[in-house]
């Protein structure tokens, strides 16, 4: 038995699942499908804050939109991953996209509770699409690459399209041309469906341990449990981040350029996880991530001054998008069936919703430093959690290694 067999329990990871190589057309299907997914995460502050502002949504409800949307798109791309078998991928992402393209036309008219509802709603046609990319990234020689891609494709296409709302649809449409074009981008993005393959190949099955049909195995749960909690200590810092810049004494224009430091930096660092893909242990890289920031998180509860929280932001920022992509190995090496990677998206969206909400609890309009407590808390036991899986597979690889000789 090779190493590289012994570390996926025989699966070979060298070759797309099943043997089928998709196109270069197929895998950019893929990936348009989940880009269209994941926009909205991007345009929340922009489109809910223009709710707001235009009195259709209190700053409660505002909390509500954003937190529901989010959970229902986690749970969405988790259930079908675990629930939906890889066939009819061509009907199924054009029934997609028409009923995330209708509740984005029907968002237009709705106000305050409604509005949390309809957003809810958009969660689950935008969490298939999402699982579409993700079934595809599993399914690859070289996951962890091809999660990079995809993450820094995302974030550069949701700054694009936010930009440009900003610059051009919004200041002559309002916030109703903001979601009209949402719904255009989804009606466009059908034409993908063409060139998306009809179905994937069907997932390995391990010897042992197998979970219930469609779910990861134990180990695989526990590494969608550190990649929960890591989502969960970024997005509760990252939404507290203005009241944490403001409590520090800064004035309005930091957070602005904070955002747009972070922004720039998690591109960089969704590139640069791109580059090292395959060449760097998963295990190395998140420790480092993990390490850093609760080095970041020390650095903002000593309440720095403008110029040191704007480094702050942009290494925050780098961590971030530096990280995810190798949350695939790990997720493989811990459920070589490849289910826990599908549902890797899911179980990160989970994570980003309510990681926010249960820092909600822990900070007063005075005093916001609680987020960085959850965060700090959330990624000590990410840590915990990414060792104790490397080393006990690591143990188990050499208790192979003793069975074969």
């Amino acid at each position: 038995m090779t190493s590289s067999s012994i570390t996926t329990d025989g699966i070979d990871t060298n070759h797309w699942v099943g043997g089928h190589s998709l196109s270069g057309r197929e895998i950019v299907a893929a990936l348009t499908f989940g880009v269209v997914g994941i926009m909205i995460p991007g345009l929340q502050p922009l489109l809910l804050g223009a709710l707001a502002e235009g009195g259709r949504l209190s700053a409660e409800e505002l909390g509500y939109v954003a937190t529901a949307e989010l959970l229902v798109m986690g749970a969405s791309a988790v259930l079908a991953g675990a629930l939906f078998k890889p066939e009819r991928l061509r009907w199924i992402a054009v029934i997609a996209c028409l009923a995330l393209a209708a509740i984005d036309g029907l968002t237009t008219h709705l106000n305050g509770l409604d509005l949390v509802w309809g957003r809810a709603a958009a969660g689950v046609p935008s969490g298939v699409l999402i699982w579409l990319t993700l079934s595809m990234i599993a399914r690859s020689p070289t996951p962890e690459r091809w999660a990079g891609i995809y993450l820094t494709v995302q974030t550069l296409a949701q700054f694009l399209w936010a930009a440009m709302l900003a610059a051009t649809v919004m200041p002559r449409w309002g916030v109703d041309g903001g979601f009209l074009s949402l719904s255009v981008l989804c009606f466009a993005a059908m034409a993908a469906a063409f060139a998306l393959p009809n179905q994937y190949a069907a997932l390995p099955s391990s010897a042992t341990n197998d979970g219930p049909a469609g779910f990861p195995r134990a180990r695989g749960w526990i590494a969608l449990a550190a990649s929960f909690l890591y989502l969960a200590a970024i997005g509760a810092v990252w939404v507290y981040s203005e009241p944490l810049s403001r409590q520090a004494g800064h004035g309005t224009a930091v957070i602005g350029a904070a955002v747009s430091i972070s922004l720039a930096c998690q591109v960089a660092g969704g590139a640069m996880a791109t580059m090292l893909a395959g060449r760097v242990r998963w295990n190395h890289m998140l420790a480092l991530c993990g390490l850093a920031g609760l080095g970041v998180l020390a650095g903002l509860a000593m309440l720095p001054s403008a110029a040191l929280f704007l480094l702050l932001s942009g290494l925050f920022g780098f961590i971030w998008l530096f990280a995810l992509p190798f949350f695939v190995p790990m997720a493989i090496e811990a459920d070589p069936t490849r289910r826990a990677a599908v549902l890797l998206g899911g179980a990160q969206l989970l994570g980003a919703s309510l990681g926010p909400l249960f820092a909600s609890m822990l900070v007063s309009d005075v005093e916001a430093r609680g987020a960085l407590g959850l965060g700090a808390a959330a990624l000590c036991l990410f840590l915990i959690i990414t060792t104790w899986l490397h080393r006990t597979r690591t143990r188990q690889a050499f208790g192979a290694i003793g069975s074969e000789t």
